[in-house]
């Protein structure tokens, strides 16, 4: 800074960060993982619903005309630890859900490594599906999100909040 010009922005040179010989994985690859990763979850979730009364439920609340959020939060966290259950394997042992192993894609932190369970489980995933689980707000805080996948780094705000990116698995 000019010490002449208090008021000149700072200067600094700005960096790409370095990804290494890692190669992040493409937009189109990441949707097809969460596609697949979604398919499970229906797969396994919806029978679940129906045995134990969520639609049933739904339903007579909407004849009523109340919002069942108390019931959509329950069974959003049921979801939630099916989740984590589901997931748990693939990403204790190589940092990817079952979707990115069929794209051949994983999540590494910043210096390229696998992140603990605990930063996966908890940062990554309790966030982005956590907040989904809230009525209205979650649906625009999981838009924020999903969108930020556009950005040159193509890192989703779930990935800024564990530090983590998508590459290429080789």
């Amino acid at each position: 800074m000019d010490p002449q010009n208090p008021y000149q922005s700072p200067q600094s040179s700005l960096a790409t960060p370095d990804t290494g010989n890692q190669e992040l994985a493409d937009r189109g690859v990441r949707l097809v993982a969460a596609i697949i990763d979604g398919v499970i979850m229906l797969v396994l979730m919806l029978p679940l619903m129906f045995i134990g009364g969520y639609f049933n439920a739904v339903m007579e609340a909407s004849q009523t005309g109340q919002q069942p959020y108390g019931l959509q939060i329950l069974w959003g966290i049921g979801g939630l630890l099916l989740f984590f259950a589901v997931q748990y394997l693939p990403l204790s042992q190589t940092g990817q859900t079952w979707g990115k192993k069929v794209m051949k894609i994983k999540i590494v932190d910043l210096d390229g490594q696998k992140p603990s369970i605990g930063t996966l489980l908890g940062k990554r995933y309790l966030f982005s599906q956590g907040v989904g689980i809230i009525p209205c707000l979650g649906a625009v805080v999981a838009l924020v999100d999903v969108l930020m996948i556009f950005r040159e780094d193509r890192r989703c705000l779930h990935d800024q909040i564990a530090g983590t990116r998508v590459v290429i698995a080789r």
